[in-house]
Protein backbone atom coordinates (compact mmCIF):
# COMPACT_ATOMS: atom_id res chain seq x y z
CA UNK A 1 0.00 0.00 0.00
CA UNK A 2 1.41 3.59 -1.08
CA UNK A 3 0.43 6.59 1.30
CA UNK A 4 0.46 10.07 0.11
CA UNK A 5 2.85 12.43 1.47
CA UNK A 6 1.14 15.39 0.48
CA UNK A 7 -0.83 17.49 3.47
CA UNK A 8 -4.46 16.77 3.37
CA UNK A 9 -6.49 20.02 2.38
CA UNK A 10 -9.95 20.57 5.04
CA UNK A 11 -12.19 22.62 3.61
CA UNK A 12 -13.36 25.74 6.17
CA UNK A 13 -15.84 25.06 8.46
CA UNK A 14 -17.97 27.67 7.15
CA UNK A 15 -18.88 28.17 3.72
CA UNK A 16 -21.27 31.34 2.81
CA UNK A 17 -22.44 31.01 -1.17
CA UNK A 18 -23.68 34.01 -3.29
CA UNK A 19 -26.17 36.17 -3.57
CA UNK A 20 -29.63 35.26 -3.63
CA UNK A 21 -32.29 37.54 -5.43
CA UNK A 22 -35.06 38.48 -2.73
CA UNK A 23 -36.42 40.90 -0.45
CA UNK A 24 -34.76 41.17 1.39
CA UNK A 25 -31.25 39.37 -0.53
CA UNK A 26 -29.67 36.72 1.43
CA UNK A 27 -26.71 34.55 1.09
CA UNK A 28 -27.09 30.50 2.43
CA UNK A 29 -24.65 29.35 5.24
CA UNK A 30 -23.01 26.22 5.44
CA UNK A 31 -21.60 24.93 8.95
CA UNK A 32 -19.31 22.10 8.90
CA UNK A 33 -20.66 20.74 5.46
CA UNK A 34 -24.70 21.39 6.89
CA UNK A 35 -27.32 24.10 6.07
CA UNK A 36 -27.50 26.49 8.97
CA UNK A 37 -29.90 29.22 7.24
CA UNK A 38 -29.87 32.56 5.13
CA UNK A 39 -27.76 35.45 6.02
CA UNK A 40 -28.83 38.70 5.49
CA UNK A 41 -25.38 40.19 6.93
CA UNK A 42 -22.41 39.66 8.26
CA UNK A 43 -23.64 39.41 11.86
CA UNK A 44 -26.11 36.64 11.23
CA UNK A 45 -22.70 34.44 9.86
CA UNK A 46 -21.45 35.13 13.07
CA UNK A 47 -24.30 34.53 14.98
CA UNK A 48 -24.91 30.86 12.76
CA UNK A 49 -20.95 30.24 13.88
CA UNK A 50 -22.09 30.87 17.17
CA UNK A 51 -24.99 28.54 17.53
CA UNK A 52 -22.73 25.93 16.11
CA UNK A 53 -20.39 26.17 18.73
CA UNK A 54 -17.56 27.96 16.84
CA UNK A 55 -16.30 30.80 19.24
CA UNK A 56 -14.67 33.58 17.86
CA UNK A 57 -15.21 33.70 13.98
CA UNK A 58 -12.34 35.21 12.22
CA UNK A 59 -14.41 36.68 8.92
CA UNK A 60 -11.41 37.34 6.88
CA UNK A 61 -9.14 33.51 7.44
CA UNK A 62 -9.87 31.27 4.99
CA UNK A 63 -9.18 28.16 7.22
CA UNK A 64 -12.27 29.38 8.88
CA UNK A 65 -14.95 30.98 6.30
CA UNK A 66 -14.65 30.27 2.59
CA UNK A 67 -17.17 33.29 0.75
CA UNK A 68 -18.25 31.91 -2.80
CA UNK A 69 -19.72 35.01 -5.02
CA UNK A 70 -18.35 37.79 -3.41
CA UNK A 71 -16.47 38.71 0.00
CA UNK A 72 -18.05 39.52 3.28
CA UNK A 73 -19.14 42.77 2.14
CA UNK A 74 -21.41 41.60 -0.99
CA UNK A 75 -24.62 41.45 -0.01
CA UNK A 76 -26.85 42.48 -3.11
CA UNK A 77 -27.14 40.34 -6.50
CA UNK A 78 -24.59 40.56 -8.69
CA UNK A 79 -26.40 41.50 -12.53
CA UNK A 80 -23.69 41.20 -14.73
CA UNK A 81 -24.03 45.00 -15.89
CA UNK A 82 -21.21 46.90 -16.40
Amino acid sequence: MTEINEPRVEAPPIVVWPVTPGEPPFRLVEIRGEAVGKAESIVDVVAYAHDAGLGHVDLDDPAVVRWVGGGKYTWVPHHGIL
